[in-house]
């Protein structure tokens, strides 16, 4: 599975792709992370080459009013076809364009599942400020998700969050796959050793059941807490 991650702060993933398992299936080839930066696909103005650093501009206000700032889509559109034109080198790759945003689709498991057997290739479109341009949405074939009923800084957590679901559905980048089924029998609820914890003068102990060694009861027992 590849992922293309289209932001202006891709340096804001490094020290999540750099941990755990998502670090060890890139290493092992199984996953593989490309970003684009929209600023890279900016001229700069002679106005701007006057400021004492060159700024590539991204962003502008809105048409109609309003407070904030809205990201240009033609940036983002360049970057977009970058990553397409990459994609397409392989005659074999089905890529997926998501545009996060606050009122898009609701992520979950079962879309994270369906992603990882239909595409090779996921374009995540990370935003900023008040928003994107909708032009982008105009032309490219994108569809808008949301990781939950609220609104962030940006696009990057919920990016890291997708491209985590997606992952773990994929053969090697688990390391145990009877970890897959953890949203079929797993509880709000899981305990380890000691049996009896002893904290502040009290005892607090684990499930009987979880000792019985009975998994059919273990199982209903897990259920019973969803």
């Amino acid at each position: 599975m590849n992922f293309h991650i289209i932001t202006l702060f891709p340096e804001s993933f490094s020290s999540y792709l750099n941990e755990s398992i998502l670090a060890r299936a890139i290493n092992n080839k199984v996953l593989k992370v490309n970003f684009y930066n929209p600023r890279d696909f900016v001229k700069i103005t002679k106005v701007q080459k006057m400021k004492d650093k060159p700024y590539k501009r991204v962003d502008d206000i809105p048409y109609g009013g309003g407070p904030g700032m809205v990201m240009q889509a033609e940036p983002i559109a360049k970057a977009i076809e970058k990553a397409v034109v990459k994609i397409k080198k392989n005659t074999k790759s089905k890529i997926k364009i998501i545009f996060l945003c606050p009122n898009g689709k609701q992520f979950d498991t079962d879309y994270a599942k369906t992603a990882a057997k239909k595409f090779t290739d996921v374009i995540i479109i990370s935003g900023r400020y008040e928003g994107i341009d909708e032009r982008v949405n105009k032309i490219f074939k994108t569809e808008k998700i949301t990781v939950g009923p609220f609104v962030l800084t940006g696009g990057e957590l919920p990016a890291m969050i997708i491209m985590d679901c997606i992952s773990r559905q994929l053969d090697g980048v688990l390391g145990n796959k009877a970890s897959l089924e953890e949203e079929r029998i797993s509880s709000s609820e899981v305990y380890t050793r000691p049996e009896v914890l002893e904290f502040k003068g009290k005892k607090y102990k684990v499930p009987p059941v979880l000792l019985s060694g009975n998994h059919k009861k273990i199982d209903e027992w897990r259920m019973g807490l969803k």
